[in-house]
């Protein structure tokens, strides 16, 4: 849905006016009580005759900013609006945020430090905590993990990568933003998306991603042998592998 016309109106206040025309010589910093928040950020950010500035919008929790970065999308149908969520933990727990915050906080981070590769944000929306919340350096110049169609590649660089990018190596992938590494398999299940992404040596079929670089037959420059599931210096032996097999339809009970 588009409110651009409600938009329009707003900038015809002569107090909105007087904001808009601060906008454009200096950095501007404006209170608003929470209903007003969308409208102010929307005569900031949009072209003329707004001020078409780029806009950090602070609110007071998780909820709050993803209300407002909706009515911003109405607002502003032509530009970006992206959210910047906190963490759901405490310094002091010994948990980690979820796959998904983590990766919406690298993209976000990304974006900011290299503007050219997805565009520029035009307006960012924040919880008052994730702007509290100290950052370690270069998070925004983590490279993003592709593999071309064709290339080659090390399993085990991609692997660090990966772990780099805050995912989890496992050994059987169950969520997103888990990875496993097998023999000469690796199986990733992406964190923006619902596919989970399986990228092998030497194999032929590979599963599409929805948001995330197709996945794509990478040679391994470590073939895989032995059983597959583990490497082949520790492959196990014939006696576990036969264990981990199905039982038989066709053994009775004693």
């Amino acid at each position: 849905m588009t409110l651009r016309g409600v938009l329009d109106v707003v900038l015809t206040d002569p107090g909105m006016a007087r904001v808009v025309a601060s906008a454009g010589h200096a950095s501007l910093a404006v209170t608003a009580p929470p209903p007003v928040q969308p409208l102010v950020a929307a005569a900031l950010a949009a072209q003329r005759p707004g001020a078409g500035v780029p806009v950090l919008v602070v609110t007071a929790g998780e909820r709050d900013a993803d209300q407002t970065a909706d009515l911003l999308r109405c607002f502003l149908p032509g530009r970006r609006i992206e959210t910047f969520p906190a963490w759901e933990t405490l310094p002091h727990e010994r948990l980690s945020p979820r796959a998904d915050t983590v990766g919406r906080r690298l993209a976000v981070l990304r974006d900011l430090t290299h503007p050219g590769e997805n565009g520029t944000i035009d307006v960012l929306v924040a919880p008052v905590r994730s702007v509290l919340q100290p950052l370690a350096p270069g998070l925004g110049d983590l490279v993003p993990v592709e593999l071309a169609p064709g290339s080659s590649a090390d399993l085990d660089e991609v692997a660090r990568a990966l772990v780099d990018a805050a995912y989890t190596r496992v050994e059987l992938v169950e969520k997103r933003g888990e990875f496993a590494l097998r023999g000469g398999l690796l199986d990733v299940f992406p964190r923006p998306s619902r596919t989970r992404c399986a990228w092998s040596s030497g194999a032929t079929r590979s599963t599409s991603c929805a948001t995330s670089p197709p996945p794509t037959s990478v040679p391994s420059t470590s073939a895989p042998s032995g059983c597959g599931r583990r490497r082949a210096a520790s492959c196990c032996c014939r006696r576990r592998c036969a264990s981990a097999r199905p039982p038989s339809r066709s053994s009775t009970r004693s």
